[in-house]
């Protein structure tokens, strides 16, 4: 369940706040609602192992590249994944199958930036999805933001946490970035994967979280994937919407760039064309190359005039998760247990 606001300041402030004492009732019905949707659904049972990636809380966390690491890791073992999403932010309902004349304003970003990489099927309704791929010759289901959704068995659940923001203040929405209550979506979870560029930050939030949950919590980082020497010395004015753009910022800095300028949109906002102007003319004054994130690109396909100018004139930057060799080792075998183990592993926890 997503709900369409801009992430307020105050959800990652250590101490709750008047304003989220204020939404705690309508917090507390959200949570309830959003409990009893799953526990009262009838989830549909694929007749292939299903993984999921989703997130606890509201807001970008690595969940698609975390997506794309699990579809190369099937890849590798000979496996045929397809990735089942919901294309938020595109006008497809679904099933439907994305293709190279799809736009953002189609399926999503997100979709456009997974289909290169991997089959993926647009689909609301997972379940019907799942039947479609099912059809396709796929034989392993991996299903991108779907850990709230009721409608399909998982076999396997892996919740991807930003390791410096954590669960903000604690709260369910609108008082707090948690999409549920926390204890509830636990009981859901497999595996919690925490994304941390900062080493501190993610070894902090993976203590708090093993105090909460029995099970694994694994530690990852993001990094360019492939050559990133070119950025060494490199004058960049970078721009992002997703859901955590400073991370993206920061990691350019790290990689030895000379930040001239940012600009942060909102999680999935395509450039207005002044911004898109904005852009170009502050590139240009500072001598400096445009960069952003492929999923940024992936939003301006079949842009035209100044946004496609835009387009033109950035690089993108591609991403990919690293995992420490026994945290590696370990997300490895739990996904090599849920498809050896068949599309009846988890269901003990899917409800009824």
């Amino acid at each position: 369940m997503r709900v369409p606001l801009d992430e307020p300041a105050w959800w990652y402030r250590g101490r709750a706040g008047v304003i989220a004492a204020c939404l705690a009732p309508a917090a507390a019905l959200y949570g309830r609602i959003a409990e009893a949707r799953y526990t009262r659904a009838t989830p549909y049972r694929s007749r292939l192992p299903v993984l999921c990636v989703g997130n606890l809380t509201s807001g970008g966390t690595g969940k698609t590249p975390l997506v794309l690491h699990l579809c190369r890791h099937l890849a590798a073992a000979g496996r045929r994944p397809a990735v089942l999403t919901r294309g938020y932010g595109g006008r497809q309902a679904g099933p439907h199958w994305v293709g190279g004349g799809d736009t953002a304003a189609d399926v999503g970003d997100e979709a456009l930036l997974l289909a290169p990489r991997a089959a993926t099927l647009v689909s609301r309704d997972r379940a019907a999805g799942a039947r479609a791929i099912q059809t396709a010759g796929s034989d392993v289901i991996v299903m991108d933001d779907g850990l709230q959704n009721p409608q399909l068995a998982k076999d396997l659940t892996l919740a991807v946490v930003d390791g410096t923001r954590g669960l903000g203040n604690g709260r369910v929405l609108p008082a707090g970035p948690l999409r549920a209550p926390l204890d509830f979506q636990l009981t859901l979870v497999d595996a919690i994967v925490v994304n941390a560029a900062d080493p501190e930050a993610g070894a902090f939030t993976a203590a708090l979280l093993q105090h909460r949950f029995g099970g694994p919590v694994l530690r990852c980082t993001t990094r360019v994937a492939g050559d990133a020497a070119w950025l060494q010395g490199q004058r960049v004015v970078a721009w992002a919407g997703i859901g955590a753009p400073q991370r993206f910022f920061a990691l350019l800095g790290r990689l030895g760039a000379e930040v001239a300028g940012t600009v942060a949109l909102r999680d999935h906002q395509l450039p207005g064309t002044e911004q898109a102007r904005l852009l170009l003319a502050l590139a240009d004054a500072h001598g400096a190359l445009l960069i952003s994130t492929e999923k940024d690109l992936a939003r301006l396909k079949g842009a035209a005039g100044v946004l496609a100018d835009l387009a033109a004139a950035t690089r993108p930057l591609p991403i990919e998760l690293a995992f420490a060799e026994p945290d590696a080792r370990q997300l490895a075998g739990l996904v090599d247990t849920a498809l050896t183990s068949g599309p009846q592993a988890g269901q003990s926890r899917q409800g009824p």
